[in-house]
């Protein structure tokens, strides 16, 4: 029982010395996540920082990714543009829900807005060695108005799209559509760029946002 409780003192002493060397100065930690990201059956930590850097949107947000490698943590990948800022969100204030790993997917879950309200999901994977974007879902509009539904699958190139229109007096008729867009190479660090890639929906003609 000794020898256990030593070596988990000793595993968290380690990682409590590893953050304290790759923390942003001045920065808190809004969540830490453990789970195998690169299927070696060793799990990585992500710690999402809330910095003490700001823009006219809030505060920056500082996704890392930790790997253990030789008994040392070092950093596999970190982004700042991955989680937007502490105001991002809008009326709604912080956008930042939870970040979670899943089957070694990294999904980072955000949300804002007022009366017309937001929510995207991103599903990262690590591949190429770092993380690529592999699928986003989203959900945005107004009760009373239009609900849009965007899922894309970028490994696919799948993108199944739908509006449900309750305003059809203002805003028509629902729609819906599904895509083929292949080619799309957004990873943790070009996610969130202030020009975003468009693409427009050759049978409807919306226009879809990444």
């Amino acid at each position: 029982m000794k020898k256990i409780f030593f070596l988990l003192f000793a595993i968290c002493g380690t990682f409590s010395l590893a953050q304290k060397q790759f923390q942003p100065a001045g920065s808190t930690v809004i969540e830490t996540v453990d789970g195998d990201l690169d299927s070696d059956k060793i799990p990585e930590k992500v710690i999402i920082y809330n910095t003490k850097d700001t823009t006219d949107m809030g505060n920056i947000r500082e996704i890392q990714i930790l790997k253990k490698v030789g008994g040392a943590w070092t950093i596999l990948e970190k982004s700042r543009n991955a989680v937007m800022e502490s105001n991002g969100g809008g009326m709604m204030g912080d956008p930042y829900r939870e970040t979670k790993i899943e089957k070694g997917i990294l999904i980072i879950s955000q949300n804002g807005g007022s009366s017309w309200k937001w929510d995207v999901t991103d599903k990262y994977r690590f591949q190429n060695g770092h993380f690529e974007l592999i699928g986003t879902s989203s959900t945005s509009g107004r009760p009373g108005d239009y609900w849009k539904d965007i899922d894309f699958n970028l490994s696919t190139g799948q993108l199944n799209y739908s509006k449900e229109v309750e305003n059809t007096a203002e805003y028509g008729k629902s729609l819906k559509e599904t895509y083929i867009k292949k080619g799309l190479k957004i990873n943790l660090q070009n996610r969130n760029q202030e020009k975003q890639q468009k693409i427009i929906l050759p049978k409807t003609k919306e226009e879809v946002y990444f």
